[in-house]
């Protein structure tokens, strides 16, 4: 635990909505300090009011995950104002539909940047901290499109399937460490960031063949998210249980039907028996 005489701390990205906004509010109800960050710190409204609703305080700082100084000053003044950050949880992330034919280069780097380079940047900068103390959390929200690829969805898939393996390669050395790594993979979500996804993509703009292809496809998921769908704050309770877990499994697969959509390729859905087989080598 921090030096902070209030409570554990915690530094969660991309808060301004989603299940950025419902973590930080269940993380604050469970008496850590909250360091709520985001990149456009004017768009922190929504986030305070319901912060007063619920009675609690959140810390609003600004934080761009694809600027590594943005980065590197959060970090350094949180850790200097408050003693230290007991946990991480890499939330912020950037959605893009689209096949590879459909995804420009600009596309792809800031898909790629936010996912996963952000990701990348932000553990580098805490764990060391951490490891100095021998004691953290770090949580990371993937996606099933983390583990299992999914049409239209190249490169985000991609940069979740990043995540995964660095977090992967990462948990049996940071354990070794005293650091506890956890993933969070979510299926379909109700939330703002999956709705503003979904509705910026522009089907009239598919040239044949894809425009009755991803029509089709479209038309069935928006089906799956009405039936299976969970909320922001489903998935900000389950970041608080693996922050708070004396003993975290690697992964949390979210729910009963994304069990069932990775099910044929996922043998172990904690993913404990990969980290241990490798932690015992160290």
């Amino acid at each position: 635990m921090s030096k902070s005489h209030t409570g554990p701390v915690v530094l969660i990205t991309g808060t301004s909505t989603g299940v950025g906004l419902h973590t930080a509010i269940a993380f604050a109800r469970a008496g850590y300090v909250t360091i709520a960050t985001m990149r456009d710190t004017s768009k922190k409204k929504d986030l305070l009011a319901q912060a007063k609703a619920a009675g609690v305080k959140v810390k609003v700082e600004k934080l761009d995950v694809q600027k590594k100084k943005s980065i590197e000053a959060c970090v350094e003044k949180v850790i200097r104002k408050h003693g230290g950050i007991d946990v991480l949880v890499n939330n912020a992330g950037a959605g893009f539909l689209g096949s590879l034919e459909q995804t420009t280069d600009a596309d792809l780097e800031r898909t790629m940047g936010v996912n996963f380079f952000g990701v990348w940047r932000m553990t580098k900068a805490v764990f060391p901290h951490m490891r100095e103390r021998g004691t953290g959390r770090i949580i990371s929200v993937t996606s099933v499109g983390g583990l299992i690829g999914q049409p239209f969805n190249d490169a985000y898939c991609a940069a979740k399937f990043a995540v995964e393996g660095m977090m992967e390669s990462l948990a049996p050395l940071a354990r070794r460490l005293g650091v506890q790594v956890s993933l969070i993979e979510p299926g379909p979500i109700n939330t703002e960031f999956v709705n503003s996804v979904r509705s910026a993509s522009d089907l009239a703009a598919y040239a044949p063949p894809y425009d009755a292809i991803v029509a089709k496809y479209m038309g069935a998921s928006t089906g799956v998210f009405a039936q299976y769908g969970q909320t922001g704050a489903d998935i900000a309770e389950i970041i608080l249980g693996a922050a708070t877990a004396e003993t975290p499994d690697f992964r949390y697969i979210t729910s009963d039907f994304a069990k069932q959509v990775v099910g044929p390729k996922v043998v172990d859905p904690t993913g404990n028996s990969v980290v241990e087989a490798f932690a015992s080598r160290l």
